[in-house]
């Protein structure tokens, strides 16, 4: 005899089962699981070819960079009209006036021929006699032409000069020309060195000047992990999104879950054993999401603290699989958790987006809108991100340490949450998530139309086990007319009316045959007629009598085959002696114990 365990002996026992079989379950689903516990892999390499694809485009300027101590520009070089970056051919290296004058053709010629690491042929120079031409020139040819100098002999020892040239910085295929640097310093150095050596008549003085932009800070910041991230984590949690809807659902879209219910599950048990599961492959995927970003050598996962990296990417997962519990009780085929899960994915893309751009965690927006804000998991995501990744926006930023986790980063000046309230409000709403889930879980119908009262929490029966999982018939909003009285139908066979007679005489006396297993009294199931109210529609459907009356008895030891045309009722009399479906009249008596009281 072996004999079953109760209470905490029994839910341990149903978890380690259910454990168990959710490690089958991920096993047969490898895919699935290898893409949950790598998929970081793959989408924080993207993040590495865009950072790379970034860098690359503000390589020209100093911008984004701490500039402690600025490289000089010596000896810079004319450069070809032909490295400007939009330019019409043929062009000329630059133009000048004031080739009326002999000193000012020698100072030209001695640029063209001192120009360092190349010489300028004649033909790249274009000559005015003032200045006036040279306007007059560019206004009618524009584009052949970066530069310009002006000559002006004010005595025998002044020669003023002057320069013309377009300073706006212009980009193309991500590169940035700045027409200072490149074309208006070396002028300015070549006329100066020039005019010197003229003015002093020793063409071999030695003239050396360099040139070195202001030291600063980082004039604009940029985090590529802050900026892009939150799409990409978001898409790394969506793998267990998508498979934890479809897993609860195909177990209650199978009546799998029913068939547990029935044998007795736990309903703590069950919730228990995926949480449990999913807990732990979500923190082997938080653990390989930091270590795949440190691999990669972003100051994102370098600066910041590991520790408050990993919490931040595992509450947040954690707290999707309470959002998957909470979403999988209104989805009733699996086949829909895909498609489900990509709505998630392109509404938290965009609310995302609107996140990373300041709102509505501000001092401008009210506490009301910025709380309903949080309630979507990857907003909070999305400021965190942006927070870690403001904090390590250089290479000098310290980052984010587990002690300033509740102060806001120095460059956030308009901040009003901190990680350390991302962590209260990921796990505040994941508590939220999980009793909701639980919740709607017992109040919705199952695939048998069965469900819990919308109060059923506050029935003492619930909490000490004694009548608190008492079911009723119909949707949250349908309404259930009254059911029709049952008409006595007198079976047409003779061997069913006998079989009928005796039971309902052991009934009326109160006898129970030792020899029967089962004893069917009177049983019958009617479904009333429903109203469903739905968003733009009433959807009415009839009563009908499913049973009507089954009187029989069930012998012991011997198999028994009931044999009935379509549609007579087979399947509901089998439900309503699993206790699968309520009864509505009569009762059946299973080895003594009621179906309506004890199943």
């Amino acid at each position: 005899m072996v004999e079953l365990n109760r209470g905490i002996p029994l839910l341990f026992q149903q978890f380690k089962a259910l454990f168990k079989k959710n490690i089958i379950l991920s096993w047969r689903n490898k895919r699935s699981t290898f893409l949950q516990l790598f998929s970081s892999l793959f989408f924080i390499f993207l993040i590495f070819v865009i950072d790379k694809a970034l860098t690359r485009r503000f390589a020209s300027t100093t911008s984004y960079n701490n500039v402690r101590d600025p490289e000089a520009l010596v000896f810079p070089p004319i450069p070809r009209c032909e490295d400007k970056f939009f330019i019409k051919k043929p062009c000329f290296d630059f133009a000048w006036s004031g080739n009326g004058t002999d000193k000012f053709v020698s100072i030209v010629n001695r640029i063209m021929l001192n120009n360092p690491g190349r010489q300028i042929p004649s033909n790249k120079v274009k000559s005015f006699r003032t200045a006036d031409e040279v306007d007059a020139w560019l206004f009618s040819d524009p584009m052949r032409c970066p530069g310009a100098l002006h000559f002006v002999e004010r005595n025998a020892t002044v020669i003023s000069y002057g320069i013309q040239t377009n300073s706006t910085s212009v980009s193309r295929r991500g590169q940035t020309e700045d027409p200072t640097f490149k074309f208006q310093i070396p002028l300015q150095i070549a006329a100066e060195r020039e005019i010197a050596r003229s003015l002093i008549g020793d063409q071999n003085f030695s003239w050396v000047v360099g040139f070195k932009e202001f030291a600063h800070p980082a004039v604009d910041t940029f985090s590529v992990v802050g900026m892009v991230g939150p799409t990409f984590f978001l898409a790394i949690a969506m793998f267990a999104f998508v498979f934890q809807i479809g897993s609860l659902v195909t177990e209650k879209e199978l009546k799998l879950r029913q068939a547990m219910s029935i044998m007795g599950l736990y309903e703590t048990s069950f919730w228990l054993s995926w949480l449990t599961w999913e807990g732990l492959l979500t923190l082997l995927s938080s653990l390989f999401t930091v270590l795949f970003g440190m691999m990669f050598q972003f100051n994102f996962f370098l600066n910041n603290s590991f520790a408050v990296l990993f919490f931040l990417f595992f509450l947040f997962q954690v707290n999707m699989i309470g959002y998957a519990f909470l979403i999988s009780t209104f989805i009733s085929k699996a086949s829909s958790a895909t498609s489900v899960g990509f709505s998630i994915f392109i509404i938290g893309f965009l609310t995302q987006l609107v996140t990373t751009f300041g709102f509505p965690y501000n001092e401008g927006t009210s506490i009301i809108l910025r709380t309903i804000w949080s309630l979507f998991p990857p907003n909070l995501l999305a400021t965190a991100l942006n927070q870690l990744g403001s904090a390590t926006a250089t290479d000098e930023d310290d980052g984010i340490s587990w002690s300033r986790i509740a102060k806001c980063p120095d460059s956030e000046l308009d901040c009003v949450i901190t990680i350390a309230d991302v962590y209260i409000w990921l796990v505040g709403t994941f508590l939220v998530w999980f009793i909701l889930a639980i919740y709607f879980d017992n109040i919705m119908p199952n695939s048998n139309g069965v469900r819990k009262s919308l109060f059923y929490f506050l029935k003492p029966g619930y909490w000490t086990g004694k009548g608190g999982d008492k079911v009723e018939e119909g949707g949250i909003c349908s309404f259930v007319s009254s059911i029709p009285p049952l008409e006595d139908a007198i079976p047409d066979d003779e061997d069913v009316r006998e079989e009928a007679n005796i039971v309902k005489q052991q009934t009326m006396e109160g006898f129970i045959d030792p020899n029967v297993s089962v004893q069917i009294r009177g049983l019958a199931k009617t479904y009333p007629g429903t109203t469903n109210i739905g968003c733009c529609k009433c959807k009415k459907t009839a009563s009908y009598h499913a049973v009507k009356g089954l009187w029989i008895n069930f012998p012991k030891d011997q198999l028994f085959c009931l044999l009935v045309p379509n549609g007579a009722g087979k399947t509901t009399a089998i439900n309503c002696l699993t206790g699968i479906t309520l009864v509505t009249a009569g009762d059946a008596l299973i080895y003594g114990y009621s179906v309506r009281s004890s199943v």
